[in-house]
């Protein structure tokens, strides 16, 4: 993963709707880039319901949220659809943001091995360097955390 302190590498991805969506239009801004493995699951889907329900919370203390996955700007529509996701998804096919901040990793699964979505989470500061990395985010209590570090609750 990504480490504190590091400059934030910059992306241009395509939204939920195909339009491109630079990193570094939202310099001044606090970001919160959330990695998830797939559209349309129960993990992240109640991942996804969390920081929906949470995005006041988030705007009120100035922070953009984005959340990023390998799947098609297609598949992100129709998630944001079924979800009535008010915030950005960004699309990944070729897993290069994703291996840029550390997100896509060899995963074990049942003794197989692949490479996969880690979910974790960045907070990148307004001058674009990462400020705190969620390594391993558990999708019922991500949003939650992030904002308790925002709010000054949590290391």
């Amino acid at each position: 993963m990504i480490q504190p302190g590091s400059p934030a590498p910059d992306f241009t991805l395509p939204d939920q709707d195909g339009s491109p969506v630079a990193l570094s239009a939202f310099r001044g801004q606090k970001i919160v880039l959330y990695f998830y493995p797939r559209d349309n699951t129960p993990g992240c889907s109640r991942e996804a319901a969390a920081y929906r329900d949470a995005l006041p919370e988030f705007e009120a203390l100035g922070v953009r949220v984005f959340g990023l996955s390998k799947d098609s700007s297609a598949s992100h529509r129709k998630f944001a659809d079924k979800y009535e996701l008010n915030f950005t998804l960004l699309s990944d096919t070729a897993t290069c943001t994703l291996a840029d901040y550390g997100a896509w990793q060899e995963k074990k699964n049942y003794g197989k091995v692949s490479m996969g979505t880690v979910r974790s989470t960045v907070l990148i500061d307004e001058n674009g360097i990462v400020e705190k990395v969620w390594p391993k985010a558990k999708a019922d209590t991500n949003a939650a955390d992030v904002l308790a570090y925002l709010k000054g609750e949590k290391a």
